[in-house]
């Protein structure tokens, strides 16, 4: 199945938010969360080699893609992992594993602190943790992701200006994060970008990064005077010629917040599923398939 022509089903999520999701290919329940500011098409080339071997879920966050888009401060990380996890209730799993990008791993993150009992293991890609970037805010930092303090400005702000000029807006995020494969085909940022231009979308995915700054660091906060940490297998995957990459250690990093991390850099930046596709692919297969062998999660 093509996800960038797939026509999506709309799946309840939480509090009546439709969730756009599509469903391809037999196995243990593997869902796929996409990050900012694309759609479940993110996953046109990994989806399929990951379904010779696993149901996979691609599926949009609210706010995003074709999703519903509540209006609102509805957007913290905790509102959006309910959505999926209500998904794959409708869709008949009890438990399943979760593979997520940039906003998707941060997501995926919150789902498997959550619901333990639900996500059996958990694939971040290009990302530490939010408390762990908030904590260590340095020039590089702001530079590189000068769009998680520019989204999360109140009043209105960036959502007039970015309706100003949505388009340069949109190739802005990914002109530059290339480093081994040429930027998006056009019909790909086409579709982006159509989805980008629906009503209320904008002004969701600024709440989003608003709710990262505010709702989803008091919720890791209190996970970490709690002593909370994921008691699931990680799999970290970054590209090497990315901001991650150049400036944490990341399999360090993620072993303060879980004590059964692996994973590896890819030669790409920071879209990796896109940039190296059948390397992605093939290191989430490789994860969740031996997650698989241990009986984690039962077939569909």
């Amino acid at each position: 199945m093509d996800l960038l022509a797939a026509q999506p089903e709309l799946v309840e999520g939480s509090d009546g938010v439709r969730i756009a999701t599509t469903v391809i290919g037999d196995g243990p329940p593997l869902l796929l969360l996409h990050g900012y500011p694309e759609m479940r098409a993110m996953w046109r080339e990994v989806a399929p080699a990951l379904a010779e071997r696993f149901t996979v879920v691609a599926t949009d966050l609210r706010g995003y893609g074709e999703s519903d888009v509540p209006r609102g401060e509805v957007y913290s990380k905790r509102a959006m992992a309910a959505d999926q996890l209500e998904v794959m209730t409708r869709l008949g799993f009890d438990s399943f594993f979760v593979a997520g990008h940039d906003r998707g791993a941060r997501v995926g993150h919150r789902m498997a602190l959550d619901a333990p009992d639900r996500v059996r293991s958990l694939g971040v890609i290009d990302i530490v943790p939010t408390l762990h970037m908030f904590d260590h805010v340095d020039r590089a930092m702001a530079t590189s992701y000068f769009h998680w303090f520019f989204l999360g400005l109140g009043a209105g702000l960036p959502e007039d200006l970015i309706r100003a000029a949505p388009e340069r807006w949109l190739r802005s995020r990914f002109e530059g994060r290339w480093s081994v494969r040429d930027p998006l085909p056009p019909e790909v940022f086409d579709r982006y970008l159509a989805c980008f231009l629906r009503d209320g979308v904008i002004e969701a995915t600024c709440a989003d990064y608003r709710a990262a700054a505010s709702t989803d660091l008091e919720h890791d906060r209190s996970d970490a005077s709690a002593g909370r940490a994921l008691s699931v297998p990680v799999l970290a995957l970054w590209g090497a010629d990315g901001y991650v990459g150049r400036n944490f250690d990341v399999l360090g990093v993620w072993r303060a917040f879980a004590p059964d991390v692996e994973g590896h850099a890819i030669q790409a930046d920071h879209y990796l599923p896109e940039e190296a596709p059948e390397a992605t692919a093939k290191a989430l297969g490789h994860f969740f398939e031996r997650c698989a062998a241990t009986g984690m999660v039962d077939a569909r």
